[in-house]
């Protein structure tokens, strides 16, 4: 691996291999050392816990990072182009993280520069790492990625998190329940995409239904930054609600676990965050722990 730009790209191995690595630094097995690298942070797109665990995973190796976070204060704001921002970057570090809303920035980046190159997000497209730490949290939970039943909850047209994380299984043979709106429904390009054709896609619009047979409920938030038209985000924006009662009236499974990319707004209500099903917050810790593997392997200190 050069750059994880996209989960396309990824063979079942380098995703085994991740994982395997994040484990092996998670149990101390492994401490790579970055002592002598210093990664770039560019996010022109708002982030918390993916900045946050990008600049903790460098420190936690001894590397150093620096950090654009949003472009009110660089040279963007005096109309550099991007071009020239990351050719400049380039000139400081060993590495890049990239968050933009535009689609395929991460990707433009990686053909024109010749250090690693990460996608933190680009638009609605993907969020590869996410994915990675998402399969990394699944396997801990069920001991296993493959064939699966997951419920895909929320929004999965603008949801690059759920358009990443379908990529990411399809090596598996994993089940999905879809459960959206009609107006935020998966996109077409992903249901007919011939590469994933060893997935099974089920639309459901009874979430309670179906909670029996899950392992995994991956909820999202709808995305209100999404949004050109703010009358359609008001209908839409609490079409699910997950309550601890929902579970409670339809006990699920024992492995069952609920996981949320983050941030939440109300589609998971916070009376489910006691409940033994929550998992998001060990979710986002666990991105520490695959953001340093990922870091460590592209850098070749691993």
């Amino acid at each position: 691996m050069k750059h994880v730009i996209s989960m396309r790209d990824l063979a079942k191995r380098d995703i085994l291999l991740l994982l395997d690595l994040a484990g092996k630094i998670e149990k101390k097995e492994l401490r790579p050392d970055l002592s002598d690298k210093v990664a770039a942070l560019l996010f022109y797109e708002p982030s918390t816990r993916t900045v946050f665990s990008f600049d903790t995973a460098v420190k936690r190796m001894g590397g150093k990072t620096i950090q654009m976070i949003g472009s009110e204060s660089s040279s963007v704001k005096k109309g550099e182009s991007f071009s020239d921002t990351i050719n400049v970057v380039r000139q400081y570090v060993d590495l890049i993280v990239i968050r933009s809303v535009i689609e395929g920035a991460a990707r433009y980046a990686s053909e024109i520069l010749d250090i690693p190159i990460i996608n933190a997000g680009d638009g609605s497209n993907q969020h590869p790492t996410q994915t990675l730490l998402d399969l990394y949290s699944i396997q801990k939970t069920q001991s296993t990625l493959s064939n699966l039943h997951i419920a895909l909850v929320g929004d999965l047209r603008f949801g690059r998190t759920i358009h990443s994380l379908v990529y990411g299984l399809s090596h598996f043979g994993v089940t999905f329940y879809l459960v959206s709106p009609r107006h935020l429904k998966i996109p077409d390009y992903i249901r007919n995409d011939k590469s994933l054709a060893n997935i099974k896609f089920i639309e459901s619009d009874n979430l309670a239904e179906i909670i029996p047979t899950l392992d995994i409920m991956y909820v999202t938030r709808v995305q209100k930054e999404r949004f050109a038209d703010p009358v359609e985000y008001e209908q839409l924006k609490n079409s699910y609600q997950i309550t601890a009662r929902l579970f409670k009236e339809h006990p699920p499974k024992e492995n069952f676990k609920i996981l949320h990319p983050l941030p939440r707004v109300n589609e998971i209500t916070t009376d489910v965050d006691s409940t033994p099903y929550a998992y998001y917050f060990h979710q986002a810790r666990n991105g520490l722990f695959v953001r340093q593997a990922i870091i460590a392997n592209l850098l070749g200190a691993a």
